[in-house]
């Protein structure tokens, strides 16, 4: 998260101070802030109050898009919005087989079937899923699916 968007919201904030999160009318989340280092917060967050901060919109190309929730793709058959961690940028992750991309070629797309046991087994152990890496590679988010 961006210092100029917060300093709106808290007027000088320093370490101790409670920051909260409004999602819609239902739901907000205290956190305290750690550390301030130039244009970085750090704040600490239980397990679901950061699962819910990662959801949180961001800019992918001038627009803005939400971020670790995956949808049907444009490329590939799903896409997700994630932030890279090493550079901070948001980055699209393309996944799975076909999608309109392959319609338009005249190309069958893959169904998955991942109610079957034995073709979840197959694939989850193919793509060495107990170990799906980082978030910004497509095994992750096929791993998940799956």
């Amino acid at each position: 998260m961006n210092f100029d968007e917060l300093k709106h919201q808290i007027v000088n904030p320093q370490a101790g101070d409670i920051f909260t999160f409004e999602f819609g009318d239902a739901l907000s989340i205290d956190a305290p802030i750690v550390e301030i280092d130039g244009d970085n917060i750090l704040l600490y967050t239980d397990e679901v109050g950061g699962k819910l901060i990662n959801t949180l919109e961001a800019e992918y190309r001038g627009r803005k898009v939400k971020l670790n929730k995956p949808m049907r793709g444009d490329v590939k058959k799903f896409k997700v919005f994630v932030k890279d961690p090493k550079t901070g940028n948001v980055k699209k992750v393309n996944f799975g087989h076909g999608g309109t991309s392959a319609k338009k070629l005249g190309q069958k797309t893959m169904r998955i079937r991942k109610s079957d046991p034995a073709r979840r087994r197959s694939f989850r152990a193919r793509h060495n899923c107990a170990n799906p890496g980082p978030k910004t590679k497509a095994r992750y988010w096929s791993c998940r699916k799956w």
